[in-house]
Parts: structure tokens; sequence; C-alpha cells
């Protein structure tokens, strides 16, 4: 699958995307994924985590351009939807501003009868959203510094995204 620009990619009535400064839902984000023909709903949570290589991180903090993002947001529904014919839903809703450990970044819900594309369809979702979305963290250390994460960084280790 590949995701570009080239046209304006509308989002399906079924589907949700959302750029949010509000705490996100795992119970809303299932529920706008679930379909009475799903076999599988499979949810990926982006939970904010305590350390990065070992250096105490107290918190997070995301920006993004909006528009943009959740164009990147239906091409990856599109996509999805190319490769896999019976998709019934897809969910990606992500955070914007500062986020402590253990809050929710982003979730991403992929519905289908079938586990295993439910699956596959996850994690192209989350993976593509991270190499192509514009959208920035931040991590901040317990000594008091802070270091914007490199988009390369992503695209050479997915241990740091």
């Amino acid at each position: 699958m590949t995701t570009t620009l080239a046209s304006a990619v509308k989002p399906r009535a079924e589907d949700s995307f959302a750029i949010s400064f509000a705490p996100l839902s795992v119970e809303e984000i299932y529920a706008k994924s679930d379909d009475p023909a799903n076999g599988a709903v499979v949810m990926m949570s982006g939970v904010v985590r305590n350390q990065t290589d070992g250096k105490p991180v107290i918190a997070l903090e995301y920006q993004a351009y909006e528009p943009m993002a959740l164009r990147i947001f239906y091409q990856i529904a599109a996509d999805i939807r190319l490769s896999t014919s019976d998709v019934n839903r897809v969910v990606i809703h992500h955070r914007t501003g500062r986020l402590q450990v253990g809050e929710i970044s982003v979730l991403v819900a992929v519905g289908c009868p079938h586990r295993r594309e439910a699956f596959e369809a996850c994690q192209y979702a989350i993976d593509t959203l991270k190499h192509n979305a514009p959208i920035w963290k931040k991590e901040h250390w317990q000594d008091g510094s802070s270091s914007w994460v490199s988009i390369g960084t992503c695209e050479t280790s997915a241990e740091n995204c």
C-alpha cells in the first residue's frame, strides 16, 4: 500500500477520524469501530511511557497540522479498503497538547469480518500514521530538558516512535 495526496480523499460516513486536545476514550473508539458484520475489532493504543532509551520521561507534547493530518488519516483508510475489501470501520484519533505518563496519545481501531485482516489493517494504519502524518512529539525529561523527536527516528527505529 502506498499513501499519496495526489487527490483529495473523502472520509466514509461509517469511519471516524479526529485530532483532539481532549483525552481519548477506549470505549468510545471501540464503539465507533463496532459493526454487526465484524468478526474482529483490533485496536491499538499508544500510551506515554516513563522512559526512552533508559532516560526518564515525565511528559510528551504533541503538535499537529490538523487539516493535513486528517487528510492522511482519510488516505490511510482508503488504502486499507483498496487492499482489503471487507473492512467495515476504520477509526483513527490522535491527541495534541501535553500528555502525562500513562495517558493515551493515539487510538487506532479497525473492524472487519476476520481477525487477520483487522490485525494487518490496524498495523498498517498506525505505521503509516507515524511515518506520514504531520504530528510532532516533544519529550520532556525528568531533568527539566526537552527535545523534539525527529521524524527520521521513526524511519530507522520503530522502538522510538
